[in-house]
């Protein structure tokens, strides 16, 4: 942000390009923009401090920063240290990015316990992983490990492994055995999942295929 500006108001013109900016013009010549939220505040010929401007600047800015925030999240949930990455990422100062994280927490919208659930869940449902793979996904999201641990708890990785191989099983039906172990061995240690369970869970198909 540049240096505070002061002087009398002498044009509040809404922006050609976006009509929720609102060029403010001190002293005859443009000095900064502002949403039209903050403009609406002002009038022509009020007389503004650099306290004031400084302050002005500074509402709007943070405005900005949470909109930012806002479409952030609007792609996917996201983890409390993505969102302060990401705004840390934009070269935003750290004391508004600390803000913006503390207004979307109150409001809801960044959750990391919610976060969690939903991550698990829709892991579980759609590209099911070994718990190893899942708990290090979410570390990767920067969640804590009490959170990781209530998030996981019920998860059952045998079951999510037999949903997994079930679909890749299919397309395996005309495959030898050695085919079928090694294929479906490899589906299901590339997702993280364990030894015993892959194990158990290639058995279980193959059984299945068999007994058909």
């Amino acid at each position: 942000m540049s240096e505070p500006l002061a002087g009398r108001i002498t044009a509040l013109n809404k922006q050609a390009k976006n009509e929720r900016r609102v060029n403010v013009h001190l002293d005859g010549a443009f000095a900064f923009g502002l949403s039209d939220t903050l403009a609406a505040t002002l009038r022509v010929g009020q007389v503004l401090s650099e306290a004031e401007v400084a302050e002005l600047r500074r509402l709007d800015l943070s405005e900005r920063t949470y909109e930012r925030a806002l479409r952030y999240l609007s792609y996917r949930p996201r983890s409390v240290a993505e969102v302060t990455r990401y705004l840390a990422g934009k070269g935003l100062p750290e004391d508004l990015v600390s803000e913006t994280v503390a207004r979307l927490s109150q409001e809801g919208l960044l959750d990391d316990r919610v976060f969690a659930r939903l991550w698990v869940e829709n892991r579980s449902s759609f590209r099911p992983r070994g718990l190893a793979a899942l708990r290090s996904e979410l570390r990767r999201k920067g969640l804590d490990e009490g959170t990781i641990e209530e998030a996981t708890e019920d998860l059952d990785e045998a079951e999510d492994a037999y949903r997994a191989a079930q679909a890749q099983a299919l397309r395996l039906k005309g495959a030898d055995r050695e085919t079928f172990y090694r294929r479906l061995w490899g589906y299901l240690s590339r997702r993280g999942f364990p030894y015993d369970t892959i194990r158990e869970t290639v058995e279980r198909l193959w059984r299945e295929r068999s007994a058909r």
